[in-house]
């Protein structure tokens, strides 16, 4: 006999709750994924491109990049969550 399916969503929380809840989770998604995306390609890509693929500088700065970013947006997210703000 196989086990009952646990009910993914909070008790208390109904499911246009919870849709609500995955949407916004989603939209903020993008909007870091588009930031991220933004900031280091600023920062990190000719203006003038001379090459249809990125250089090894190119992809050494982006790589730094993201990985920067990622680990302040945990940091921040981490003050968060324990009630502190962001220094």
């Amino acid at each position: 006999m196989a086990a009952p399916v646990p009910n993914p969503i909070p008790v208390g929380i109904s499911k246009e709750q919870a849709f609500s809840m995955a949407q916004t989770e989603m939209e903020y998604r993008v909007e870091l994924f588009n930031k991220l995306a933004q900031t280091c390609f600023n920062k990190c890509v000719d203006k003038r491109y001379k090459e249809a693929e990125l250089n090894m500088g190119e992809n050494s700065c982006i790589d730094r990049c993201v990985s920067k970013y990622w680990q302040v947006n945990g940091m921040v997210g981490q003050l968060l969550s324990a009630g502190k703000p962001p220094v």
